[in-house]
């Protein structure tokens, strides 16, 4: 029977529900989709916690982070390291940042309200089965910082998934690699005798998102876009915002050919 994530535990979806508001902010969001906070384990068995920045459109329709293309990219990067299942991955952002308020949106990080509410989620999302911290991009290093509790674990600071330098952004996920090999423990299944990183990123350097991420119902080729990246014209996500309406309507689209 496939597995599936039920959703959070009580006392997590609690603490969720106590998010700060963002309605003084919305000019900074693609605000009407509302939060999407987290994927992976949040029973404390999760020996990897990844943060990256904000939830993208594709994150919104399966209501987990790092799913699409980037996601994608960074479920590439466990496997390397070993782990199908003993990690977490939350962002800066619950909400979807637009690109262009980056800078003003950052600040708002350490307002007292929001750092201790992001700090309060993981710290009850982990615990000792901790073994390191690896945080992508410039907004998720940023909420690290202000993370006082941070337990006492490598931290990891490289390029977001999306990085528009792909030589620097393979250079220093293969450094972490090697590290992480050498510190994380690896889950029964895992295999860390991988390829590392080349040049740049390739298509072997991508893994599907296992359904154990992703709520039940979604359709079963959800979470591995190797279809669109092989189309022409390319496309890396099956969800898209059209520019027409960006703030309000996403475009979901389905590889051909389904059974």
């Amino acid at each position: 029977m496939t597995e599936f994530d039920p959703g959070p535990p009580a006392a997590i979806a609690a603490h969720l529900d106590t998010m700060p508001s963002w309605a003084d902010h919305r000019e900074l969001f693609w605000y009407d989709w509302g939060p999407v906070h987290y994927r992976g384990r949040l029973d404390g068995s999760a020996r990897l916690l990844c943060v990256a920045s904000d939830p993208g459109p594709t994150e919104r329709i399966a209501c987990r982070t790092l799913v699409g293309d980037a996601g994608q990219r960074v479920q590439g990067f466990l496997r390397k390291v070993g782990l199908t299942r003993s990690y977490l991955a939350v962002n800066a952002f619950a909400l979807a940042l637009r690109p262009s308020q980056a800078d003003e949106a950052g600040p708002l990080l350490a307002e007292p309200a929001r750092r201790t509410w992001w700090a309060g989620l993981v710290d009850a999302a982990t615990g000792p089965a901790l073994e390191a911290v690896v945080a992508f991009g410039a907004q998720a290093q940023h909420a690290v910082s202000l993370w006082d509790s941070r337990p006492a674990v490598p931290l990891f600071e490289v390029p977001h998934p999306s990085s528009r330098d792909p030589e620097r952004l393979a250079t220093e996920w293969a450094g972490a690699v090697t590290e992480l090999r050498d510190i994380l423990t690896p889950d029964p299944d895992g295999d860390v005798t991988g390829a590392n990183y080349g040049a740049t990123l390739v298509e072997a350097d991508y893994a599907p998102i296992p359904p154990r991420d992703l709520p039940y119902g979604l359709p079963a080729w959800f979470g591995d876009d190797a279809w669109g990246r092989a189309a022409t014209p390319r496309h890396n996500n099956s969800v898209a915002r059209p520019s027409a309406d960006s703030l309000h309507s996403l475009l979901w689209q389905a590889p051909p050919d389904q059974p």
